[in-house]
């Protein structure tokens, strides 16, 4: 029977007390016996009492009140849940918070509740504080086998065929002295030929970059193929730990050479000397002299003494900075689809208006009155626009940005561009009296088209045009829309938006040959000068082409 803890004090304290109270009475005869001898004698005697009175009060105190605080202190450490850095924490999860606001602007229901998931996914493990370790490698490498041996019992198809495992498998692991849970997580081999292979490499790829450790497996020197994808994990920030496997399979001579080879290529990505680990996973069968067959055990103690150091050192900022990095990670991959759907609605609305601008000028084909139109039809693209990007912009505020771009083009000479790129394709396109009024028309509708291209990338700058400024901006989108396979379905367009209703129009008044090519003929290739570079020409030529 198991005696209670306060009895035992108790016994102690009186056992304690019952000495101190001999030792001091002894030692108090003693002092009286010398009192007529020696003073000085007595004087020792007495500092000997104190010192011992001291002594055994200190040895009381120690290991009855220090020594139980301290173990309760030991246990406490073990036992706390793991502590992730605060700051990283509190910005995480301002993270998920701005999140949850952006989500409302998806229209796709499916995209928003999978990013929904998602965040809470990244919610949960910021409260649990598991750990997940990815083994990341072609599929040669002896991943599965990696894993088997890490985590002590069979959990993957060892010895499969390149293409096996397709989805990524997650499998606990136990490490001495650690309490956080540690998950294993498989992942599909890189550098797999085909469509299916590509597709499992992205997998494979979104799988390490959402782990907290990753494990990249190979059985040889560093291939170029290898080195881009572990670099741009580690670029991301993925703590990494080279496993060099079936080293059974080197001579020692070669494992040097390969092993130095690995700490010259991935100087400043790893550590080279304690990050790059040399293991056995799976040996090969060993045939003994006897004759009889010896299948020999993993040979992976260093890595798992690494991976245990790591996670204990590591492990609380390893988990802060994944979860950190998963949280941006998302808003970004948000605020990205939330672009593309904005540039979509956006691009609808320059598309719409183009045809609209060229309907205004087909009608008035005044220069001076060309100018003045579209500019106010360039003035409400852009308030729709604005809409589309969250930007309250007025009509007058619209009508400037609509004038200084226009000046714009016409100082980068780009005006001109546009008739001569729009002429050369509609002689040969389109004869009779609509010719002219075409030809303005159809360079009215790609002119609005580069304006409202342009303002798109000023919305989605937050009202900038950028470092280069307008004309930077304003050229870049001439350069991207006079591309031959965009002109010809411009073109295919135009004749149908603009030159047919002018025709319908013409034969009201006099029946007329069309002029059109029919549809099977092949659009007309734009003449070699069309590509050039447009040649900038000063602002004022703005006059001058009104004129």
């Amino acid at each position: 029977m198991r005696i209670p803890r306060s009895i035992t004090l108790i016994l102690g304290v009186i056992v304690i007390l019952v000495l101190m109270l001999w030792l001091t009475s002894s030692l108090l005869g003693l002092a009286q016996n010398l009192q007529g001898v020696s003073p000085i004698l007595v004087n020792i005697v007495v500092a000997l009492i104190i010192a011992l009175l001291l002594l055994l009060l200190g040895a009381f105190v120690y290991y009855f009140v220090i020594l139980p605080a301290n173990a309760k202190k030991r246990q406490a450490r073990r036992e706390r849940p793991p502590v992730i850095p605060a700051e990283k924490t509190a910005a995480a999860t301002e993270n998920l918070k701005a999140l949850r606001g952006q989500l409302d602007q998806i229209q796709d229901e499916v995209t928003r509740q999978a990013l929904l998931n998602r965040s809470r996914e990244i919610e949960q493990n910021l409260q649990l504080g598991g750990l997940t370790i990815a083994v990341f490698g072609t599929g040669s490498a002896g991943k599965s086998s990696l894993i088997n041996a890490l985590v002590g019992r069979m959990v993957g198809e060892v010895g499969a065929t390149m293409g096996t495992t397709t989805v990524g498998a997650t499998h606990k692991m136990q490490l001495e002295g650690v309490k956080r849970d540690i998950l294993i997580a498989d992942t599909p081999g890189i550098l797999e030929a085909g469509d299916a292979g590509t597709e499992r490499e992205k997998e494979a790829r979104r799988l390490a970059a959402e782990a907290d450790l990753l494990l990249f497996a190979i059985d040889g020197d560093l291939r170029q193929s290898e080195f881009k994808p572990l670099t741009d994990l580690i670029g991301i920030g993925k703590r990494s730990i080279i496993v060099l496997n079936k080293i059974d399979l080197l001579t020692e001579d070669d494992l040097n050479i390969i092993l130095n080879s690995l700490r010259q290529k991935l100087q400043g990505y790893v550590n080279p000397q304690q990050d790059i680990i040399a293991v056995c996973a799976n040996p090969q069968v060993v045939t003994l002299e006897t004759g009889e067959t010896v299948k020999p055990d993993p040979d992976i103690m260093p890595l798992i003494k690494h991976i245990a150091a790591v996670v204990r050192s590591e492990g609380d900022d390893l988990l802060a900075d994944n979860i950190l990095l998963q949280s941006q990670r998302l808003g970004d991959e948000t605020r990205q689809l939330i672009d593309n759907q904005r540039r979509r609605e956006a691009e609808k609305i320059v598309d719409r208006y183009q045809w609209i601008g060229a309907g205004v000028i087909a009608v008035t084909p005044l220069p001076i009155v060309d100018m003045l139109a579209t500019a106010a039809v360039n003035a409400q693209m852009i308030v729709e626009l604005g809409k589309v990007y969250g930007e309250e912009i007025d009509l007058s505020r619209g009508r400037e940005l609509a004038m200084s771009l226009g000046k714009t083009l016409v100082s980068l000479g780009i005006v001109k561009g546009v008739l001569t790129l729009v002429t050369a394709f509609l002689e040969v396109s389109v004869v009779g009296l609509v010719l002219g009024r075409a030809i303005q028309g159809v360079s009215a509708a790609y002119l609005t088209r580069i304006a409202g291209k342009s303002f798109i990338e000023y919305f989605r700058q937050d009202q900038s045009w950028g470092d280069g400024g307008i004309a930077e901006v304003v050229q870049r989108q001439f350069e991207l829309e006079r591309k031959d396979e965009f002109m010809k379905a411009f073109i295919k367009d135009a004749i149908a938006n603009v030159v047919k209703p002018l025709q319908m129009q013409a034969e009201l008044v006099e029946p007329a040959e069309t002029g059109i090519v029919p549809a099977e003929e092949p659009l007309p290739t734009p003449p070699e000068w069309a590509g050039q570079e447009i040649v900038r020409q000063p602002v004022d030529e703005i006059d001058e082409w009104q004129q």
